[in-house]
């Protein structure tokens, strides 16, 4: 469990095939406060919005989160409340990936309506062309 030591942000994602872009993100959202703080997207909530299921399972990809020197505490999101986490952590700051789409449209209104004060920032991209997990899966498919 995380304890309340200083400014936190938080980072969500699916994190199925963790590679440099990940770590490129987590370094970068450290950079905005003292404990980095993920979520993990829930295999139910992953397959409806991607259309397949993970290939890692919800409790794998957390396990294998912690073992990550950057990362102070994760966390399984909500299966019905995308936004459940962020009243329940009340982070400083969110940092959303260069690409995230999914739930961001509508995160300043959900983050108001909790009467929260967060700082929501988008870090920078990391080299795309090979560090992006829709790149990783399509290059391992033309190995089988």
């Amino acid at each position: 469990m995380l304890q309340d030591t200083g400014k936190k942000v938080m980072v969500f994602g699916t994190f199925d095939i963790v590679h440099f872009g990940h770590i490129h993100l987590f370094e970068k959202a450290k950079e905005y406060a003292d404990e980095l703080v993920i979520i993990v997207a829930r295999d139910k909530n992953v397959e409806k919005i991607k259309g397949v299921a993970p290939l890692h399972s919800e409790e794998e990809r957390k396990t294998f989160l912690s073992y990550i020197k950057l990362v102070d505490a994760v966390y399984l999101g909500s299966e019905e409340d995308p936004y459940a986490i962020i009243q329940q952590i009340k982070p400083d700051v969110i940092a959303l990936g260069y690409d995230q789409r999914v739930f961001v449209d509508q995160l300043a209104d959900a983050i108001t309506d909790m009467g929260l004060e967060i700082q929501i920032v988008r870090i920078p991209e990391f080299v795309t062309d090979r560090f992006k997990t829709s790149k990783i899966k399509e290059y391992l498919h033309t190995l089988m």
